[in-house]
């Protein structure tokens, strides 16, 4: 039987939800969607449960749909037309998972919207880059690249998650006054329970330590105030845990609330 990771934190289960003024934005992470389903109805989430919470609270909560695995300034650009389209006349708060916590940064900088932007909180972001892309970058681009670009998918996502370029994006695509900042990281134990992180999460713990299966604490730490969860990287947006002992969606849940929360007291 697994031991229980010393740093775990337990949170209390259904917390209130309280209602911000402004809606909020959830953006996608790397092979990410919004919703799939068969016409009304829903069969699975990207942010699993987390738009029920938040919407019983009355709040207006926006499912972004960027390309799976497009690259930041593209994501970035669907982004805007998004909100465009869904909140043309009124600021937002973005809540990005990994990828889309950069593709939120670039919006934000780089496509002038920081004035339509109240906050941005990124969720297992690596703002630094991590070291499984550059690992997976270095030995499958060659072959994958030339196959995605035969059928015109785009596939700048990879690239752009390496350490490299990561350090080149923060350069060139600082803070905007204005907006708050905030981030969320995630930590684990890697377990005979957990398959799919064998590979990924020792890389990153060799090169930056903790880490949540792809993406270490230092690299999703940024802004103003960070928080740390006990979660994989899609633990983070409330998957199930394969061969878990007991669910955690509760935990995940009230995280998000709990976000909602500081920016409520923040008097947003």
């Amino acid at each position: 039987m697994d031991q229980e990771c010393p740093f775990l934190v337990r949170v209390p289960a259904m917390l209130p939800v309280p209602r911000l003024r402004s809606p909020i934005v959830l953006v996608h992470g790397l092979f990410g969607f919004d919703r799939l389903g068969v016409g009304p109805f829903t069969l699975f989430e990207y942010f699993r449960g987390i738009p029920a919470a938040l919407t019983s609270g009355d709040n207006r909560v926006l499912l972004a749909r960027l390309s799976p695995i497009g690259g930041v300034a593209g994501r970035a650009e669907q982004l805007r037309r998004f909100l465009d389209r869904e909140s043309p006349h009124e600021p937002v708060h973005l809540i990005g998972h990994s990828l889309g916590g950069l593709d939120s940064r670039y919006l934000i900088s780089r496509l002038g919207l920081a004035h339509r932007v109240l906050s941005l909180t990124t969720v297992g972001t690596p703002h630094r880059g991590s070291p499984f892309a550059d690992w997976v970058v270095r030995r499958f681009s060659r072959l994958a690249s030339p196959v995605l670009d035969y059928f015109s998918v785009p596939h700048g996502a990879f690239n752009d998650l390496t350490l490299a370029s990561c350090r080149r994006f923060n350069d060139e695509v600082p803070e905007a006054p204005g907006v708050r900042y905030f981030s969320v990281a995630g930590r684990v134990c890697v377990s005979w329970r957990t398959p799919t992180w064998w590979l990924p999460s020792p890389i990153v713990e060799r090169a930056e330590g903790p880490n949540d299966g792809v993406v270490s604490m230092a690299s999703a730490r940024w802004g103003e105030s960070f928080e740390e969860w006990d979660a994989y990287h899609v633990e983070l947006v409330n998957w199930p845990r394969p061969f878990a002992p007991r669910s955690r969606s509760a935990e995940r849940v009230d995280g998000y609330v709990k976000l909602v929360r500081r920016l409520s007291d923040e008097g947003f």
